[in-house]
């Protein structure tokens, strides 16, 4: 099959080379059709989202993607935001769990995080109004929130899933984020075998850090799924080590949700896990679970040898770790 690829930048070339050389060894047979993003793409083609990149993933309906700079205060508007507007991508998939052999504060971490992709204050709908005053728009529609929920509950049933909790915060925006709460508890009434319960943001996070046992799978609208999905990868090792898809009716683009970290990039030190992760994401979405199989075990089985990146504590390179990987397979 054909697959689109866009490395990235920063780290984004050297994690996806270790990835494709894990992949490879695994037995994947796939066609990479390569396309730049962000930077790069501006450089070439004056737009950081080529239409030739859009289309690609149009066609082949799955994307593997390494991560992209986006500029802070300025520059052009994310990558990230405008793939999953281009292609409705609607729902944030980041499964979230206690790896053996990465150092975490827990070891019994078992989340998945669903996070609506395309609205809320993430669209980054704003303007100024006058000097000095900036506006910005929180938009929540019924049919996105009805939506990414039937994703959550049938996600739930085909993962055996027992628990959705809906984090929002409906006791202060009684309209947007109660209408999000009304359409979760609606769609739940169509999968009577799994409970629902929900908790506000602020004391959702805080659970989360006390006891990340309690919760089973989480939903949440755009900018809180953000800000959340990000603490609880703190809870198992970092975003090094937690994959990502964004998610449609029918394309997946599957992507570390780490940033590009210029300051280590070209220095062999990056850590591809992230990206590994979400390749398996990818692997399982396009039927071939008993290689994402192998590839999860080896990995473990080299991060348990004590084979691990710099910021998991070890010393191996970023392909000195990838080999490892393919040499247990």
């Amino acid at each position: 099959m054909t697959i689109t690829l866009i490395e990235g930048d920063g780290i984004g070339p050297e994690v996806t080379r270790a990835v494709l050389a894990v992949l490879e060894a695994a037995g994947l047979h796939a066609e990479w059709e390569r396309h730049a993003a962000g930077e790069p793409a501006l450089q070439r083609s004056n737009t950081p989202l080529p239409p030739e990149l859009i289309e690609s993933i149009r066609r082949n309906k799955v994307a593997l993607k390494g991560p992209v700079t986006t500029p802070v205060g300025g520059g052009f508007t994310s990558v990230n935001v405008g793939l999953r507007k281009a292609l409705d991508l609607y729902v944030n998939l980041r499964p979230v769990w206690s790896i053996p052999g990465v150092p975490g504060r827990y070891t019994d971490v078992d989340i998945v995080v669903v996070r609506e992709n395309t609205e809320d204050l993430y669209a980054g709908l704003e303007h100024e109004v006058v000097p000095g005053v900036i506006e910005s728009l929180k938009i929540i529609t019924e049919n996105a929130s009805r939506r990414v929920s039937r994703f959550a509950f049938e996600y739930a049933r085909a993962q055996n899933r027992k628990r959705i909790t809906a984090v929002h915060k409906a006791n202060i925006m009684k309209m947007s984020d109660g209408l999000f709460l009304r359409c979760v508890r609606a769609v739940a009434a169509d999968y009577p075998d799994i409970a629902v319960d929900d908790r506000i943001v602020d004391n959702a996070c805080m659970q989360l850090v006390l006891n990340p046992a309690q919760f089973d799978m989480l939903l949440l609208p755009n900018l809180y799924g953000d800000i959340v999905s990000d603490l609880c990868a703190g809870l198992v090792g970092g975003l090094g080590v937690v994959p990502g898809a964004n998610l449609g009716d029918d394309i997946g683009v599957f992507e570390a949700v780490h940033g590009s970290a210029p300051d280590i990039a070209g220095k062999g030190v990056a850590n591809p896990t992230a990206l590994l992760f979400s390749a398996l994401l990818m692997l399982r979405h396009i039927g071939e679970g008993a290689m994402a199989d192998r590839i999860m075990a080896a990995v473990v089985a080299t991060l348990s040898a004590g084979v691990r990146t710099r910021d998991l504590g070890g010393t191996a390179s970023t392909m000195e770790y990838a080999e490892a990987i393919c040499r247990r397979l």
